[in-house]
């Protein structure tokens, strides 16, 4: 997933009241969880977990509104570490300095049958993205699994990795920051945790962190709750450093209430280029979780959609 400065104009109000959404725009009805969207030039390519499209499906758009379209499988082959029946979940890509691409994605470990996160490189942002070395990048045993990684690069270009780990300690989710190598390939120095799930409608869960910054203020969006249900949502909190304390907002910012029902469960979000992405149930199911799009501003430091 990519950062997107946004100009804060004041502190972040925790107090703020939700605001009702318009109808999200649809940007794909078939299955894409989790998308992480990438610009490169002036064409828009989205990634997303497993679905019947391919380990990690890529899909393509002239414009951010769409058309998209499913162009193929970005994973080339299965990580010999990895169990392939467990799918792969939340990719995040981004562009390296040499100009190849970097996939971060999480997949079920042989050894323990937990998730861990793994990398994958490739010469062309849509792929064939290669599984790199024979064992997972981040598998920390105390976590129960690791998923849902999301790249930060610092204005003076140190890469950060975001991260949840399932029950840390054995307790409910948090979402971890932790210092990469110049090419994301290899951790560097302690990781920090920097938000736990403890509020009674997260459901003792946070995750597919999101992090923005223009100047000295971060902004985490997070998914909250269980993705399977209805009460599934998009949150956030601020901070005054990448690696906190983070304050976390009273109100949610997308809820299936707030979006009028017209999907359910939005979560799974990536922020780019003045526009929140999310998935959301499709149909009022739960087989298929479609890519849904809206536009993102600050009314006086606070999140609102459009």
């Amino acid at each position: 997933m990519t950062c997107l400065g946004i100009l804060l104009s004041s502190a972040l109000l925790p107090g703020a009241v939700a605001q009702a959404a318009p109808a999200p725009r649809t940007l794909l009805d078939q299955d894409f969880p989790d998308p992480d969207i990438l610009k490169i030039g002036t064409d828009f390519h989205a990634f997303s977990t497993s679905s019947a499209s391919g380990r990690v499906p890529v899909a393509v758009a002239k414009d951010a509104n769409g058309p998209w379209r499913v162009t193929g499988d970005a994973l080339a082959a299965d990580p010999s570490w990895a169990d392939p029946q467990g799918g792969y979940w939340a990719p995040d890509v981004t562009r390296r300095a040499d100009g190849t691409y970097l996939m971060y994605y999480s997949a079920m470990s042989t050894r323990d049958h937990h998730r861990c996160i793994g990398t994958a490189v490739a010469n062309a942002v849509a792929g064939p993205y290669q599984p790199a070395g024979d064992a997972p990048l981040i598998c920390e045993p105390g976590d129960r699994g690791d998923i849902d990684a999301q790249t930060f690069q610092a204005g003076d270009g140190t890469r950060y990795l975001l991260y949840k780990g399932e029950h840390p300690g054995g307790g409910t989710s948090a979402i971890f920051v932790q210092k990469m190598s110049q090419d994301g390939t290899a951790t560097a120095g302690a990781r920090t945790e920097i938000l736990r799930a403890d509020r009674p409608e997260e459901n003792g869960i946070v995750e597919a962190p999101a992090i923005t910054q223009r100047g000295n203020r971060f902004v985490l969006f997070y998914s909250a709750g269980d993705f399977r249900d209805a009460a599934y949502q998009t949150r956030y909190a601020t901070a005054s450093s990448l690696t906190g304390p983070y304050t976390k907002a009273d109100q949610p910012l997308l809820t299936t209430d707030s979006l009028g029902h017209a999907t359910e469960g939005p979560g799974g979000a990536d922020v780019v280029g003045g526009r929140i992405y999310f998935h959301g149930w499709l149909g009022g199911q739960r087989t298929q979780r479609g890519m849904f799009g809206l536009d993102l501003e600050f009314v006086k430091g606070v999140p609102q959609v459009s």
